[in-house]
């Protein structure tokens, strides 16, 4: 479909041509001249109504709560394919056969080990920093360690959670991890992550299929702060790894990947506090209140983030079948059954995300706190990667937005010191 706009500036009339998604809802003004011709440039602070890129990684239709992973719905994927075969599907375009998947995993396992050169740098780290900056610092060490490229994606994918396990053990004075060839790629990163000496950790099928479907919950999602990060470095041509650390550093923010981390925080102040839903709630409505609901809300779902409803079907189930008692899991589902029955939050249309309810479940698996971005890291890399290997397939043209700029006019230095 194809069309044209007119803009009307000073009286002049402007042509600009738009373009579209595979679904209607995705239609554009192509501004790409819009400086060149008229002198002006568009002002979106937050690129909330900017295309930047051309993709067909992932969909989100907000008003609908849907999400797509190369056409697939994520309630299919979910289902139907364990998170190797939704990191091949969004590398590739495809899904896997028996065939594909196994070589895919047998490529990855080759890369299955813990480079002595990271480890004696590793031993070197503080274990007060944050394993997000221990991680982001350790994948970036890879572009010295993999010169060669040699299947750069695979490798990228065997290290990243053996990097993460090291972060985690760095952090508690643990030896390093052991990886272990024979096991799945969830259940090794288990292993790694909970293993002690003289006593390896034998990870339990409920938890490694809860963590599985965590994983492919965060594999993409369209152009996040994170993706954005991914791309533009891709469109300057800064390697794999780089360009995945810088990617790290984004979600580490506690306005991005940070916020499952706030939530669990947030709910156990709330418990400590006497559990009274109705003042928190009332807090969260007082524009003069510091206090903010985590969890609720998102930039692009104005109904329900179909994630967040299959992030409590696993964190429901998997407490259920471990036979365990967590009122934090009772709180949250009672505080979002009170906020969706309040008029203020169905006027505004904020409804649970995915960090209202990841978090339970990687309390629940023995993942601490300050690991929970981590894990939304782990899960996140094929969705990276693909979006790098996009903007360098397509030859994008490097990220350069503009400005407007609202500093002195010019003027003269008469005298310095």
């Amino acid at each position: 479909m194809c069309s044209n706009v007119n803009l009307e500036i000073d009286r002049y009339n402007y042509k600009f041509s738009t373009t579209y998604g595979t679904y209607n809802n995705d239609k554009a003004i192509n501004f790409n001249k819009l400086r060149e011709d008229t002198g002006f440039i568009t002002f979106d602070p937050g690129l909330k109504n900017t295309g930047i890129t051309k993709s067909s990684i992932s969909f989100i239709d907000g008003r609908k709560g849907i999400l797509l992973y190369r056409g697939y719905p994520i309630e299919q994927v979910i289902d139907k394919c364990s998170f190797l075969e939704t990191s091949y599907l969004i590398l590739n375009g495809e899904l896997p056969d028996s065939i594909d998947i196994d070589n895919f995993s047998k490529k990855i396992k080759k890369f299955n080990f813990l480079d002595e050169e990271i480890l004696s740098i590793s031993n070197k780290i503080p274990k007060e920093c944050h394993p997000m900056g221990i991680l982001s610092s350790l994948i970036n060490l890879l572009t010295i360690f993999n010169i060669k490229n040699e299947d750069k994606y695979l490798y990228l994918l065997a290290k990243m959670p053996i990097l993460a396990s090291l972060a985690y053990r760095i952090k508690r004075n643990l030896t390093p991890p052991c990886t272990d060839q024979k096991s799945y790629y969830t259940s090794n990163l288990l292993k790694m992550l909970f293993s002690e000496k003289n006593r390896e950790h034998k990870p339990n099928y409920i938890i490694i299929d809860a963590l599985d479907k965590l994983l492919i919950l965060h594999a993409d999602h369209e152009q996040n702060c994170s993706t954005t990060t991914v791309r533009l470095l891709g469109s300057s041509h800064t390697n794999l790894y780089s360009s995945v650390s810088a990617g790290i550093n984004a979600l580490w923010g506690k306005r991005h990947g940070g916020a499952n981390q706030e939530v669990i925080e947030m709910l156990e102040n709330i418990l400590k506090s006497g559990g009274n839903l109705k003042k928190w709630i009332n807090k969260a409505k007082n524009k003069k209140d510091p206090f903010r609901l985590m969890g609720f809300g998102h930039r692009i779902y104005k109904n329900f983030d179909p994630r967040a409803q299959i992030a409590k079907k696993i964190a429901e189930d998997l407490i259920k079948k471990l036979n365990i008692s967590d009122p934090i899991l009772d709180l949250a589902k009672n505080l979002e059954k009170y906020a969706l029955s309040d008029s203020y939050f169905k006027e505004k249309k904020l409804y649970p995300n995915i960090d209202f309810y990841s978090g339970i479940v990687y309390q629940a698996i023995g993942i601490p706190k300050n690991m929970f971005t981590v894990m939304f890291a782990l899960g996140r890399l094929p969705g990276w990667m693909a979006h790098w290997k996009e903007i360098r397939n397509n030859n994008d043209p490097i990220g350069r937005p503009r400005q407007i700029y609202i500093g002195n006019k010019k003027r003269n230095i008469i005298k310095c010191g």
